[in-house]
């Protein structure tokens, strides 16, 4: 199998390079240092990747074993409906990603972790980018009135507040939501794109393999830092200590656990062949491996504070400690945990249930407010979408709004088109002069 790249035409080319210009001013930087960060791998370039060779039959759902389809068109029209929401909601998130890494992009203290970051953000445009040419090079007039032109600018122009994902118009607070967003919401990103990659439709199947390897790194742009983190806290480092890494996984869980859809749904991408796995599955899959990087995090931790302790003997020392013995000085609330599904969630099932971090239930609408008082960063705190989300919940709680009705509100959406230059340049690009036949 080999890897071929294409561009988009030069409008909606240019019309990237002009976002990028806006929230990613640092890509310049990025290019000239990427020898000394990342002397190993490919040079970074702008365009989209379609590997070869690939499975040319539907690999699950209804239409198993029968070609796959290379036109929106050749598709039923509610499965190129699903599919073309899917894209749309992608290319949204890869772009959202960017908005909200470069608050807190300078805040790093390492310039290498910084360096990773912004590799990661480039590689999320380049991500957005792809799913730009999904919607450019296929006629997707069967499912939208919009023209190319106006689906580009649609998604170009939405900020963070707009985008079409709950946990991509959360505001970062401090280099930690950097770190630990890569962590768990780019840990989502793998298994759609993993799901994605047996995809019905051949563009979007082709697409996901880079995009893949891509997200690996994204993954240890979070992971590697956390490990280090939790080892300087076990050795008294103050920087980043255990409490804050815990509230910023209790911040950021709950988003990623929403990104997965509601519970019950998922059933049409199976039928359609979009995807190989429900809502409920994947997430579940998910929850499960989280929990398995927060017990390394634990026992990178106990290895630091215990040093003698062989590997074996860490593991059942870890053990001893989630139950409640204290081996070595270490305690079980000095360890990092799982905030329970049900914890925070304004989206699926679980949507404004008063749940705490370890299940407890509360019938209290002012000691559930402590709770999270004690379980979320205090800057998160003092951001809007955390009153929005207050305010909701006082109203399910109070009988005057619906938990659904109230999930459909979260977070409100306000679209910001002309903010900046970048959310008008489809149409300030100038098309190229028509060559003369003669």
């Amino acid at each position: 199998m080999s890897v071929r790249s294409t561009t988009l035409p030069k409008p909606f080319h240019q019309a990237v390079v002009r976002w990028q210009e806006t929230f990613l001013p640092d890509y310049d930087l990025l290019q000239e240092n990427w020898e000394k960060f990342f002397p190993t791998e490919r040079k970074f370039e702008l365009c989209a990747y379609r590997q070869t060779g690939m499975c040319t039959e539907i690999e699950c759902g209804e239409m198993k074993g029968k070609p796959k389809f290379n036109r929106a068109s050749d598709m039923q029209p509610e499965q190129a409906h699903h599919l073309f929401g899917a894209i749309r909601a992608q290319a949204s998130t890869e772009f959202g990603s960017i908005q909200q890494h470069r608050l807190t992009l300078a805040r790093a203290q390492e310039e290498e972790e910084q360096f990773w970051i912004l590799r990661m953000m480039a590689e999320e445009l380049r991500h957005g980018y792809q799913m730009l040419h999904l919607l450019v090079e296929d006629d997707w007039s069967s499912v939208s009135k919009e023209s190319s032109a106006d689906l580009v600018e649609g998604i170009l122009s939405m900020n963070t507040g707009s985008h079409l994902l709950g946990a991509f118009n959360v505001d970062f607070d401090s280099f930690i939501d950097n770190v630990v967003f890569c962590g768990l919401i780019d840990r989502v990103g793998k298994y759609q794109l993993a799901m994605q990659k047996v995809s019905a439709y051949q563009p979007m199947a082709e697409s996901m393999p880079e995009m893949l390897r891509e997200e690996a790194f994204h993954l240890a742009a979070g992971v590697v830092p956390m490990r280090r983190w939790v080892t300087a806290a076990a050795k008294g480092g103050t920087f980043v200590t255990m409490v804050d890494l815990q509230k910023a996984i209790n911040k950021w869980i709950p988003r990623a656990l929403e990104m997965f859809g509601d519970e019950r749904g998922g059933g049409t991408n199976v039928r359609y062949g979009l995807k190989p796995m429900k809502n409920a599955e994947a997430q579940k899959q998910y929850y499960e491996e989280v929990a398995k990087l927060v017990r390394d995090l634990n026992l990178r931790y106990l290895r630091a504070r215990a040093e003698k302790l062989s590997h074996g003997e860490s593991e059942a020392a870890l053990d001893r400690i989630l139950q409640g013995e204290v081996v070595e000085g270490v305690r079980r609330e000095d360890l990092l945990h799982m905030p329970h599904p049900e914890f925070f969630r304004r989206r699926g099932v679980p949507a404004f249930r008063m749940v705490g971090a370890e299940g407890e239930v509360f019938t209290d609408l002012a000691a559930f407010r402590q709770h999270l008082v004690r379980s979320l960063p205090d800057s998160y705190r003092a951001s809007r979408d955390f009153r929005e989300y207050q305010e909701a919940l006082t109203q399910v709680v109070e009988g005057t709004l619906q938990a659904e009705e109230a999930a459909g509100k979260m977070p409100s959406l306000r679209r910001v088109g002309g903010a900046c230059p970048c959310s008008k340049s489809v149409r300030w690009v100038v098309d190229e002069p028509a060559v003369s036949a003669a």
